[in-house]
């Protein structure tokens, strides 16, 4: 597998390595942040998890959807809710005390979700690095790029392919939700709301006691802040839990429900759901692939000297 790595490290232009000599100790000033942080806040993994997913879909991993600002990807109401940007702000900051100029807001974030897995319990990962952070970050980029929580197999299978995801990657990927929560809204289309305001399940694949807990966190006209654990078992542990609930019909949006449902991807649900060795051999490979979607290396973009704007 370490081969098949190597040649996709190569591929993208990244380099095992890349800071070694202009600054040795980048990798483990991210990892110190990202570890203090979440010792504080033990949420924050699922958060840079989710953050990179939603740089690396728009424009590439290129640190685009750090940049603030009207009309940037953050404006969109689909990230609204993204969380950890402080943590590579702070290390961003660590890292220009020590490394001026050097170390891209990017390949911080890419290391940062890739500490986080390792923090949640999941398996430690070697991942290239030498990614530019982008100059362009455009709202109107944000929603033909992300997966929609209601979205069908083929739905996702069109969007992950076109950048460069398989079918396993998209098993293997949507893991990531065996941590995290979800805001109430994000899977209101499963139930339906009568004159008297009682929710019901649409869904009749939904295991009949998760739905009824699920209406009892999330009544009709609940609070926009309120949230729910995405895996109902062990929300902080990066295990493959999430494939177990799914065969007990408990994935929490419709396109959790929808990777057993299919008979395209059932089978490696089943797989992973039995090992949680084969799930985090695959993880280690998908989480390279997502990381390296659409990189820009060498000349390409810059490095900013603060994640929030560009230079200049």
């Amino acid at each position: 597998m370490i081969s098949n790595l190597g040649v996709l490290a190569a591929s993208s232009g990244l380099l095992f390595d890349f800071y070694a000599a202009s600054c040795p100790t980048a990798e483990a000033m991210v990892k110190n942040t990202l570890r203090s942080a979440s010792t504080d806040d033990p949420t924050i993994p699922a958060k840079l998890l989710r953050l990179l997913f939603h740089d690396c879909m728009v424009e590439g991993c290129d640190g685009s959807v750090l940049l603030e600002g009207n009309e940037t990807e953050r404006s969109d109401p689909a990230n609204a809710s993204l969380g950890g940007f402080s943590v590579v702000e702070s290390a961003k900051g660590l890292l220009e005390l020590f490394c001026p100029e050097t170390v891209s807001c990017a390949d911080i974030l890419a290391l940062a979700a890739r500490d986080a897995v390792e923090f949640a319990g999941g398996p430690s990962i070697q991942i290239p690095t030498g990614r530019r952070d982008g100059r362009v970050s455009s709202v109107s980029n944000v929603r033909p790029n992300i997966v929609d929580t209601s979205f069908t197999m083929d739905e996702m299978l069109e969007l992950f392919s076109s950048k460069g995801l398989s079918l396993e990657d998209l098993v293997t990927l949507s893991g990531a939700h065996t941590i995290g929560s979800a805001h109430c809204s994000s899977f209101s289309d499963r139930f339906q709301e009568d004159s008297k305001g009682n929710l019901t399940p649409i869904d009749a694949s939904l295991d009949r006691i998760y739905a009824n807990e699920l209406i009892k966190q999330c009544p009709a006209g609940v609070d926009k802040s309120i949230t729910v654990n995405n895996d109902p078992e062990t929300s902080l542990l990066f295990d493959n839990q999430y494939y177990r609930n799914l065969i007990s019909h408990k994935g929490l949006f419709q396109s959790d429900s929808v990777l057993f449902s299919d008979g395209r991807t059932k089978a490696k649900v089943e797989e992973f759901s039995d090992s949680q060795y084969m799930f985090f051999e695959k993880w280690t490979e998908s989480f390279l692939k997502l990381s390296s979607v659409g990189v820009k290396t060498g000349d390409e973009g810059e490095v900013r000297t603060s994640c929030r704007a560009i230079n200049g």
